[in-house]
């Protein structure tokens, strides 16, 4: 749900994008040149940019020297709009004044900007050199902000040139998303974010309406839910009480990468998204329920095609592209780069957009792969570029090109594919490789304006101190039929074109390949090993704004224009998919699992009335109201081990209409219940994990609620970790002390309520607390604590353990002290092993446990009547 993203949840992760950023998200100083200088300059990388006239004569100075300088650090405000603004708010008010007042050599630091055409200035850019970041206090103060927000996923690290896709995608509520390319997942954050746009507010206002029809009164809403209320007010998404109905699928062709996705939106805590590990260019077909009893597919309404490429976009932070650099990076993926759009498109709902991306600006793998696709699609009858020069105002963009040239691997240029062939005619194939026909612009003038190629848009470095990067917005306009790749050389029957993504046409997973057009096997083979594909070391990122060296880097040097992630898998046949009839289905419960292929437990739905589930159920008093046919276990046998995860409607329609089929998913859920081993007969074993209590706590009964007013309780439950209440040690709890010490062994759902008093809170936060026999704690690490006691209270002091006071045994119950209370270690409910006990919590990963602040709810919804 969109309250249960505010960037509470996995600390690691939280930031970063493309290569190491995740690895290196809390090294916030400029570390760049820390290892051996590379030389800024390549002939070739040179020459055929000047040639190609990227831009103006008279700024060809600045365009180079632009992209010679170190580049920018930036990073965004993640989670919910109204989330994200409280946390930028603390940025404003706090940390701004006090760096703004530093005076370096007689001059005043320039301080950490806004970003000004990001929504509500939620992108912020600095250049502070790090001699003075570790110089000045307030910048230490703020690096240690930085550091914090980033490890709780509060902010994200991302190149600001990679925001720009996702907002041009122009995602709503209800919409399926599809995001091809994403790990590590930094836009897929951004997308998953609008999926869920304005659904705090759209709760609280179905909190509001069922308090009313019950004759009882809702707390106020936080001032995060209030920044949400016109959007919530201008969406009819309530079918399902408020809750997002959207879906998002975020895949990536690596298995490695896609792992590496996960870690970055798991924080995310989103039951509406699935991670999938498949070839972009052969993405399958997804079946979905249909009410007439045909087969069905899914069809997207948002595709982001963030395709990998060769990078040179990003050699401000990558300076190995100066040296590597060589015209057969962008030869060797245009090809790749076409099928993935065409594919993209045949996903693609009519009237539905697809977003193409690179961080490159070669024509060859931008407008030449825009202008190849749409002639295999049908032209601008079926598919048109869409103008978006109004979007975004303020950002400096430069127009799509219509006329190029194309660079060969020896060095020479050419400007038609009709001098390619003369010159092959005239010499011979060889110097020749990989030039083929699309690569070209048309020659003939009624051609070259055939396509609105001006509608593409070109971030340059020097027009606002950014990388390069190349978007195009597409819409489909009707149903097409991809013409095969070789349609210019051979006039193809009716029968061999590629039939788009259409019912009676799927392409199923992990089946024969058959479509025309598609690459053979020797081809495939030729094209993975041919010298012009750029090596692993030769790979650029985009998202993430460090620079390491190649050392440092190591085996998560994983850019966004990797090839191997398409190359690898072709060798390993991942190309075999098919367009087949429903009949010819080659999957299903007998097909055998590929030798390579990694082992996921499947996803088993529990049934409503499971008897486990009836027991969390009594225990907590859970409306009837919420949805009981969506929770899942991760499992062969299906039955609840360990943990229960909770899914979205249309998430749980697809696992299991998929299952057996080939599709490879990866992770989706949010997981809602923990088994926990604790004393006691009337203590229920399943705990609310803080990345479901968003989810849940609105239906939670009055039973197992605890609410809080004050900031100082709630400081004291941060900085006290087991202080407590048995005796007369409830006396020591504030407003919270009878309730606590009244009520039942077992976990339970703190609600911190917003009011107007001096020492009350203006945001709403939920908070999973564990009442053990004689004292409570709230289930937070450490780096948790932490940030919240930085962000709310400017507090940094050392956190207190009163379990280690009283000496308590480890992994043991005293007599006079707490029932043992464990934290289950955060992995799939396959058996697992008990991590510490609460004595030894403080040293649980912060991916082990985490917490949710948000605009949860506070009225248990119950049936009107």
């Amino acid at each position: 749900m969109g309250k249960n993203f505010r960037g509470r949840g996995r600390g690691r992760g939280g930031g970063g994008g493309r290569g190491r950023g995740a690895g290196n998200r809390n090294n916030w100083e400029n570390t760049r040149g820390d290892y051996k200088e590379v030389v800024k300059s390549n002939k070739l990388f040179e020459k055929y940019y000047d040639e190609l006239n990227v831009v103006e004569e008279d700024e060809k100075s600045e365009f180079w020297t632009a992209l010679r300088r170190e580049l920018p650090n930036s990073f965004r405000f993640a989670g919910s709009k109204g989330h994200a603004l409280a946390v930028q708010k603390r940025l404003v008010e706090h940390y701004i004044p006090e760096i703004t007042s530093v005076r370096y050599d007689g001059e005043a630091v320039e301080p950490p900007r806004p970003v000004e055409w990001f929504p509500e200035k939620l992108a912020w850019s600095m250049t502070t050199p790090k001699n003075v970041v570790r110089k000045f206090a307030p910048f230490k103060s703020f690096q240690k902000f930085l550091v914090s927000e980033t490890s709780v996923g509060n902010i994200s690290r991302q190149e600001i040139v990679s925001m720009i896709p996702p907002l041009l995608m122009d995602v709503r509520p209800g919409h399926t998303v599809l995001d091809l390319c994403a790990a590590p997942g930094s836009k897929s954050a951004q997308l998953i974010e609008m999926v869920h746009g304005g659904e705090e507010a759209r709760i609280r206002k179905v909190v509001h309406r069922l308090a009313k029809e019950q004759d009882r009164e809702a707390s106020p809403d936080g001032l995060e839910v209030e920044s949400e209320k016109d959007q919530a007010e201008n969406e009819d998404d309530y079918s399902d009480d408020g809750r997002a109905t959207g879906l998002l699928i975020a895949n990536d062709v690596d298995y490695r990468r896609a792992q590496m996705l996960v870690h970055q939106v798991k924080r995310l805590n989103s039951p509406n998204m699935i991670v999938t590990n498949h070839d972009a260019t052969q993405f399958p077909s997804i079946r979905i329920p249909s009410s007439t009893g045909t087969t069905k597919y899914l069809k997207f309404d948002r595709i982001l095609a963030d395709v990998p490429c060769s990078g040179d976009g990003t050699c401000r932070k990558n300076p190995n592209v100066w040296k590597d650099w060589i015209p057969g990076n962008g030869l060797g993926l245009h090809i790749m780069q076409v099928r993935i759009l065409i594919r993209s498109l045949q996903m693609l709902k009519v009237g539905g957009r697809v977003v193409y991306s690179t961080c490159s600006m070669n024509p060859v793998e931008n407008e030449a792969v825009i202008s190849s696709a749409l002639d295999r699609c049908g032209g601008n009858a079926k598919v048109r570029i869409l103008d978006c020069s109004k979007s975004l105002p303020g950002l400096k963009r430069y127009s799509g090109m219509k006329q190029w040239k194309i660079m060969d691997k020896s060095g020479r240029m050419w400007s038609s594919w009709k001098e390619v062939e003369e010159a092959k005619a005239a010499s011979g194939e060889d110097g020749f490789a990989r030039l083929e026909e699309g690569m070209f612009p048309a020659t003939d003038l009624a051609e070259a304006e055939q396509y609105p190629l001006q509608n593409c848009m070109r971030v340059y470095p020097h027009s606002q101190d950014t990388g390069g990067f190349f978007i195009t917005v597409l819409e489909k306009l009707s149903e097409i039929r991809a013409k095969p790749e070789d349609y210019r050389r051979s006039k193809p029957a009716a029968a061999d074109l590629v039939q788009d993504d259409a019912e009676e046409a799927p392409v199923e997973a992990d089946s024969p390949s058959n479509i025309p057009g598609s690459p053979s096997k020797k081809r495939i083979l030729e094209d993975a090993e041919d010298g012009t594909e750029p090596s692993s070391k030769k790979l650029k990122t985009e998202d993430d704004t460090s620079t390491e060296s190649p050392a440092e880097a190591g085996a998560e040097t994983n850019g966004h224009s990797k090839p191997e992630r398409y190359a690898k898998p072709e060798r390993n046949e991942q190309f075999k998919s098919e367009v087949a009839t429903p009949q010819d289905d080659h999957s299903g419960p007998n097909v055998k699992k590929k030798s390579n292929q990694p082992h996921e437990e499947p996803f088993k739905y529990l049934a409503p009335d499971h008897p486990e589930l009836l027991k969390i159920y009594d225990f907590y008093k859970v409306s009837d109201r919420f949805p009981r046919d969506r929770f899942m276990v991760r499992n062969a046998t299906g039955e609840p081990v360990k943990a229960i995860y909770y899914t979205a409607v249309h998430v749980r329609d697809i696992l299991q209409l998929n299952e057996s089929r080939g599709m490879k998913f990866v992770m989706c859920g949010v997981k809602m219940f923990m088994k926990q081993d604790a004393q006691g007969q009337d203590i229920c074993r399943w705990r609310i994990q803080s990345e479901g209590i968003p989810i849940l706590e609105t239906y939670v009964g009055e039973e197992r609620i605890v609410r809080l007013y004050k900031r100082e309780t709630l400081r004291k439950l941060l900085i006290e970790m087991f202080p407590k209440v048995g005796g007369d040690g409830w006396k020591d709890m504030a407003e919270i002390g009878e309730r606590v010490r009244d009520m039942g062994m077992g976990c339970c759902v703190l609600r911190v309520e917003t009011s107007d008093a001096e020492d009350g809170f203006k945001e709403r936060i939920v908070l999973p607390l564990w009442r053990s026999m004689q004292s409570l704690n709230l289930m937070l690490p450490k780096e948790e604590r932490k940030a919240m006691l930085l962000r709310l209270y400017n507090d940094d002091s050392p956190l207190i353990d009163h379990n280690k006071e009283r000496n308590m045994k480890p992994n043991g119950a005293n007599s006079e002290e707490d029932a043992k209370s464990v934290i289950e270690e955060d992995a799939d409910d396959t058996g697992g092993v008990l991590l510490p006990t609460e004595a030894e919590a403080e040293n649980v990963p912060e991916d082990k446990v985490d917490v949710r602040t948000n605009g949860s709810n506070d009225v248990q919804m119950k049936d009107a009547e």
